[in-house]
């Protein structure tokens, strides 16, 4: 009977709690390796790390109401942990670090870790510890996973509108199928009426046959 959508728990999804974890890790890192002043990556890098999780958020919240709104959020936090990523490959091209490929000795054990590590205590013990290098990589790992995982939720909210449409059409749906369901009982209380008549001048019958008089 509902038109709403169901409110999901973004807290508990994947893409959400490893979108603090880059945040936390952003935060740290321009701490840590980019100057507080002079430097305007540091605001750029913080802020897209921000606006990806800020923008999941809001899209959760937006979508109980709004499919289109909710693709729109999703969508800028997507382009915002790209923004994010191209940062990070930056700033290692810049200083010369590696940016580890199939080939390196640690990218599978880093890939495997960020896959299936999603809470912020899981990374943050290594924030004081890391390279620059081992954050640059951990992070771009991080960063093209949320990106694919984004994209794959936007696709599921496309089919979703296609099927179920915006919440016009499921408001509509919502009071036709009220309406229906008036109108069918209507109908059957109508349809019962001569039945409880009949039965009543049965009763009555009985009775009279009886001697009992009312």
């Amino acid at each position: 009977m509902g038109f709403l959508n169901k409110q999901t728990d973004w807290e508990k999804t994947y893409y959400y709690q490893k979108s603090e974890v880059i945040y936390q890790m952003t935060y740290s890192f321009c701490n840590r390796f980019i100057p507080l002043y002079g430097d305007r990556t540091r605001d750029q890098m913080i802020q897209a790390a921000r606006s990806c999780k800020q923008n999941i958020v809001e899209g959760h919240a937006d979508g109980v109401t709004s499919t289109e709104m909710q693709v729109k959020l999703i969508n800028v936090a997507r382009a915002s942990i790209r923004e994010l990523l191209e940062d990070y490959i930056d700033y290692a091209k810049a200083h010369s670090l590696t940016i580890w490929d199939k080939t390196h000795p640690r990218f599978n054990s880093l890939l495997h870790f960020c896959k299936f590590h999603n809470s912020l205590d899981d990374y943050q013990p290594f924030f004081s510890k890391w390279g620059d290098e081992e954050y640059c990589n951990t992070a771009i790992s991080l960063c093209h996973i949320v990106d694919k995982i984004l994209f794959t939720h936007i696709n599921a909210l496309e089919k979703e509108f296609i099927e179920n449409g915006g919440i016009k059409e499921r408001m509509h749906k919502a009071r036709t199928d009220y309406r229906s369901r008036q109108d069918e009982e209507l109908l059957r209380l109508q349809q019962e009426v001569p039945l409880l008549k009949a039965e009543i001048n049965r009763l009555q019958g009985i009775l009279k046959d009886n001697g009992i008089s009312f």
